[in-house]
């Protein structure tokens, strides 16, 4: 199992322009073009998402990032989809009146992040799920996330009541944790309200999943968190399901895929359910929504 999602993340010293994994909603058409034509001009190195080996790939740079200049016009595309997201999946509306103290994981404010690639060669697929799902909260919650900061397009504001931090790391997938592990530390978050969203192959599409903690299962995107949190990874995560590939296709291949026409309905309900699920830790606490109390 952990060999074929490294496929589709590799290594995070692994290279390759060709097997980056994409952004999340799509933007305008306008920023859709500029963001391309930066993306285009970025080293090899700093997109690499998927394996090497497997897209021909040269030597990178490890963890590389990409130019500040490029990152600012990511970070600004970025802001543009989440506006776009919006108007296509409406969140459930905040509730501040239902926010209960429930222990320490309320305590402070939250850092949500979303994994994901920047550009919009590869908008919609499956493996730029969290970014989709960052871009309808932040949309939803009238939360501007056009700053670029610690190499994130990030966002500040209130959801139920409840401050967050929302961020999407543009170092690309491979890198996420260079982005998040800044992030906390410069905002003193602690790992128990660091919330991370991303694509799971081993769970059917559209089924969305709560932990608490766990491994990196082969995903790239944990794997970097994990490693730059010096090890640790005692910080929640919401997967969503975008199940396996049928047939010969490979792992790799199947996460730069778009998501199908007639998978679009299902991803619209995965990403409802996940907001209301963020919803519900930031209201009740991470426990009773770990035990499926939802508001």
């Amino acid at each position: 199992m952990e060999a074929q999602q490294q496929q589709s993340g590799a290594s995070p010293r692994s290279g390759g322009a060709a097997a980056v994994a994409a952004a999340g909603a799509a933007p305008p058409p306008a920023a859709r073009a500029v963001v391309a034509t930066a993306v285009a001009a970025a080293p090899a190195a700093a997109a690499a998402s998927t394996s090497g080996a497997a897209a021909g790939a040269e030597a990178p740079r490890p963890y590389g990032r990409p130019p500040r200049r490029l990152l600012r016009t990511i970070a600004a595309s970025l802001g543009a989809a989440g506006r776009h997201a919006g108007a296509a999946v409406k969140a459930p509306p905040s509730t501040g009146k239902q926010q209960q103290q429930a222990g320490a994981d309320l305590d402070g404010p939250w850092l949500i992040v979303g994994l994901g690639n920047p550009g919009s060669r590869y908008d919609r697929t499956r493996h730029n799920i969290g970014f989709m799902v960052i871009d309808a909260l932040a949309s939803s919650e009238g939360i501007d996330m056009r700053k670029l900061e610690k190499s994130a397009a990030v966002g500040r504001g209130e959801v139920v009541g409840r401050k967050v931090l929302l961020a999407k790391p543009v170092t690309f997938m491979n890198n996420s944790g260079d982005a998040v592990a800044a992030l906390a530390r410069y905002y003193k978050v602690p790992l128990s309200r660091c919330l991370v969203v991303s694509d799971d192959l081993d769970q059917p599409h559209a089924a969305v999943r709560l932990r608490q903690r766990g491994g990196h299962g082969g995903h790239n995107g944990l794997r970097s968190i994990i490693d730059r949190f010096g090890g640790k990874s005692d910080f929640p995560r919401l997967k969503i399901g975008i199940g396996r590939p049928a047939g010969a296709m490979d792992v790799a291949s199947y996460v730069l895929q778009e998501f199908r026409q007639g998978e679009m309905e299902g991803v619209d309900d995965a990403i409802r359910e996940s907001i209301r699920i963020i919803h519900s830790v930031l209201t009740l606490g991470l426990d009773r929504a770990l035990s499926g109390q939802r508001v």
